[in-house]
C-alpha cells in the first residue's frame, strides 16, 4: 500500500475475501443505462448501452460500454483471483485500448459489490493521496446501479461524480 494513503484505509482497499464465482452473474445480458455525469459544477444526463458476458465458469465478466451520445465506448473486465476470492475490476478505453491495472479490488457483500484502489491527484500540479471506489447495488433480475466517487480523506467521505442506473432489454 501507498505511504500516501492513511493506514485506517487499508481496509479499505484490502476487501475480506468472500468472492466467488457468478458474483458477476447477475450482470449478463443486454442493457440500456442512463447515465448522470458531474462535469465541474453541472450535472449532465446522457444513455448508454451495454453488452454483458459471464465467461470461464462465472469467475469471469466482460462489459461492452456504448455510449454514442458522448462518443465514448469500453470495456470492463472484471477477474475473480480463486486462490485470494478477490475481484478485480479492470476498464479499457476503446480510444487507448490499454488495461487499466492494478484494477479495483473488490468483494460483493450483502448484495453490493464496492470496489476500491488509490492514487494520486491534485489540483496545481500538487499530488495528494486520493481513494477511488466503484458501487454495484440496488442489484434486482431486471436493473442494477453503478456509481463511482474518489475521497481524499482516507474514505472517511465521498464525492460521487457518475451514477449509472442499468435497465435490462434481455
Amino acid at each position: 500500500m501507498s505511504s500516501l494513503i492513511p493506514a485506517a484505509a487499508s481496509a479499505a482497499i484490502n476487501p475480506a475475501p468472500v468472492g466467488k464465482p457468478g458474483d458477476f452473474d447477475f450482470l449478463t445480458g443486454e442493457w440500456r443505462i442512463h447515465n448522470r455525469f458531474r462535469e465541474g459544477e453541472k450535472w449532465i444526463e446522457f444513455p448508454g448501452e451495454a453488452t454483458v458476458f459471464a465467461i470461464l465458469g462465472g469467475i469471469a465478466s466482460i462489459e461492452e460500454l456504448r455510449i454514442p451520445a458522448r462518443n465514448f465506448s469500453g470495456m470492463g473486465l472484471r477477474l475473480l483471483d480463486v486462490e485470494k476470492r478477490i475481484w478485480s475490476d479492470h476498464w479499457v478505453n476503446a480510444k487507448s485500448g490499454v488495461v487499466g491495472v492494478p484494477g479495483q479490488l473488490g468483494v460483493f457483500e450483502n448484495g453490493v459489490g464496492t470496489f476500491l484502489s488509490e492514487g494520486e491527484g491534485g489540483a496545481d500540479g500538487l499530488a495528494s493521496p486520493e481513494l477511488y471506489r466503484g458501487v454495484w447495488d440496488r442489484i434486482t433480475p431486471k436493473s442494477c446501479r453503478w456509481f463511482q466517487g474518489v475521497s481524499r480523506d482516507g474514505g472517511k467521505s465521498w464525492d460521487d461524480g457518475w451514477f449509472m442506473d442499468w435497465t435490462r432489454v434481455s
